[in-house]
């Protein structure tokens, strides 16, 4: 066969060498007639020239024909017209009779692509004589007899062009592998071909690792990187050091922090759906739905979570959901389709994980997201890996997934986030207390609590009438509670600290504020607290850091060191504030006073 391909695309003496897209669709003709009457074979005076003429039967297979194209759905001219002349190659193609079976056969072109839409949709599409047939991949049964195969062959050296190089995976050989282990080997290759699977066999020998801890070895063929910070207990080691780091990080909200760290504890040890079958190893390590009303403390845990895990908020990777409300908006986490805008930029989403498997993944606001983002939510939370515009899979199986919801605050909510109509049988449109107040005893909180994951419930069940995705979530959802007002106090503290500490590092100027001056911001800081821990950040950028930024800029020009004292804060009755500070060198006798409307 090579020898009739070379003999009809060579380059003819005393002729100009033509393009090789012109030269391939000779070929292509030449083949469907089967080189009646072009083959090199004996004269006529030969017996055996007649059957030199005779057709030849076979099959011709054009790899890489994804790579053909330069772009599919922006042909050049020479592409354009190497696909129609194929077409035509096609439908003018005819069968011959085999002397012996009497069959009339094609000689068919085979063509394999990554994906039917890598070809012209006109050449695949059309015509009686053009059939797409996709390749799936293969099934648990296959790749169980695969995996056998290649457990005969651990222990066994193998050769590369005439060299022993060693055995194909390393391991005891008083022992021959398991059924088990091949088992085991044949789940946790879901989705990968049969040569990826032997690819994995070699990676596993030159890593050193043995075939009862092949799924080690696929996961490393996956992700494309060696290292796990969920093995060895660097992990445990970090949950247990940063447990009570988190619970100072994240006040008020010590149910939800231990509902946290018991889904962290059971990813350390790998127990995250155990309960499931084997088919789950893709799974992301941990899931988590964080409930409630704003300013609690949901997106600062998640950060949290991230530094435990993974030694800095940098891992948490954050997605706004309501950047993604539009149809379509899946397009930008895993990648557009071919030929459309973002195909070359690739997935936002699946290329980050791709670039850093090893992520805190929050999606923040999720009510808010498009329809078809939750599609991709419930193929994650099944599958664990998504597939992107490009063909290129990305896995989850390091990742913790956190969503997070305001969900059921205010009762059941309707597809546009307001809200509607209580449950059938409710009298209380809202989780509050009838009169409005926030949950302060255990029993108003345990109401509240109740109360919210009904509420989600109803939103996934009747709202988005997508039960299955709260079914995926599981006993995950972790329900956030108004702060109380030792929890304001602690917290307004803590962000007063952020401003000082903030003012000496930027500024170089020392900030202090006086007792009486700090009670009075306290009080007009948490006199609300319907909007948690962010609501009393930004009543102090009203009453303390817009007029102090005013009254320092008034001070004029001050030497690095000085310190500014706030002695005094008025809040007047139609909201205005206004400060009385003064600057000094060493925080006693004032050097400028001034004042801030």
């Amino acid at each position: 066969m090579n020898t009739l391909l070379q003999h009809n695309t060579r380059k003819l003496p005393g002729r100009p060498e033509e393009p090789d897209t012109e030269r391939m669709a000779k070929v292509l003709e030449s083949f469907t007639r089967g080189w009646a009457g072009e083959r090199p074979g004996p004269g006529q005076d030969n017996p055996r020239y007649e059957d030199y003429q005779q057709p030849l039967h076979a099959a011709l297979i054009v790899d890489y024909a994804s790579r053909i194209p330069t772009q599919v759905n922006q042909l050049s001219d020479e592409e354009r017209t190497f696909f129609l002349r194929c077409l035509k190659i096609a439908e003018e193609a005819r069968p011959f009779v085999r002397p012996k079976s009497g069959r009339a056969l094609f000689n068919p072109v085979i063509w394999l692509a990554d994906g039917e839409r890598d070809l012209p949709a006109w050449l695949v599409t059309s015509g009686v004589r053009v059939r797409s047939i996709g390749v799936p991949a293969p099934d648990l049964g296959q790749r169980r007899r695969m995996a056998g195969l290649l457990a005969e062959q651990a222990g066994v050296p193998e050769t590369v062009t005439g060299l022993d190089v060693g055995p194909l995976v390393c391991r005891d050989v008083r022992e021959d592998p398991t059924g088990e282990e091949v088992e085991r080997f044949a789940r946790a290759a879901t989705g990968l071909t049969l040569r990826a699977m032997r690819e994995s066999m070699r990676l596993a020998r030159a890593s050193k690792i043995t075939f009862d801890r092949m799924e080690q070895a696929v996961r490393i063929y996956e992700l494309g990187v060696s290292r796990n910070p969920w093995t060895g207990g660097a992990v445990a080691d970090s949950i247990r050091d940063g447990e009570a780091a988190i619970g100072e990080r994240v006040l008020g909200q010590e149910k939800a922090v231990t509902q946290t760290l018991d889904v962290l504890k059971r990813a350390a040890l790998g127990l995250s759906g155990a309960q499931a079958s084997a088919a789950s190893v893709h799974r992301p390590r941990g899931v988590l739905f964080f409930a409630g009303p704003t300013g609690t403390g949901k997106t600062e845990l998640a950060k949290a979570v991230a530094t435990t895990l993974f030694g800095s908020e940098d891992a948490c990777l954050r997605f706004d959901m309501s950047e993604f409300s539009a149809p379509h908006s899946a397009d930008r986490l895993v990648g557009a389709p071919p030929g459309y805008v973002g195909y070359e930029a690739g997935g936002e989403l699946t290329r980050a994980v791709r670039e850093d498997p090893f992520r805190v993944v929050l999606f923040d606001e999720i009510e808010k997201a498009d329809r078809g983002v939750l599609d991709k939510f419930l193929q994650v939370l099944e599958d664990g890996r998504l597939t992107d515009g490009q063909g290129v899979t990305t896995y989850f199986s390091e990742c913790v997934l956190i969503f997070t919801s305001n969900l059921g605050v205010h009762g059941p909510s309707g597809p546009d986030g307001r809200p509607v109509a209580p449950p059938a049988g409710s009298d209380r449109p809202s989780a509050l207390p009838r009169d409005g107040r926030l949950p302060e005893t255990p029993e108003e909180r345990a109401a509240f609590e109740q109360e919210i994951l009904g509420n989600v419930r109803h939103h996934f069940e009747h709202t988005l009438q997508r039960p299955e995705l709260l079914n995926r979530l599981g006993g995950n959802v972790v329900v956030f509670q108004y702060i109380g007002e030792a929890t304001a106090q602690l917290i307004f503290k803590g962000q007063l600290r952020n401003i000082v500490a903030h003012m000496e590092r930027q500024g170089g100027l020392r900030l202090r504020v006086l007792p009486e001056a700090e009670k009075v911001l306290a009080d007009a800081c948490t006199e609300n607290l319907r909007n948690g821990g962010r609501g009393i950040g930004m009543k102090l950028e009203t009453h303390l850091i817009n007029p102090l930024a005013r009254g320092v800029f008034d001070l004029g020009t001050l030497d690095e060191g000085t310190t500014v004292t706030v002695s005094k804060v008025t809040v007047h009755e139609d909201g205005g504030v206004e400060l009385e500070l003064y600057a000094s060198a060493d925080g006693a006798v004032p050097l400028r006073k001034g004042s801030a409307p």
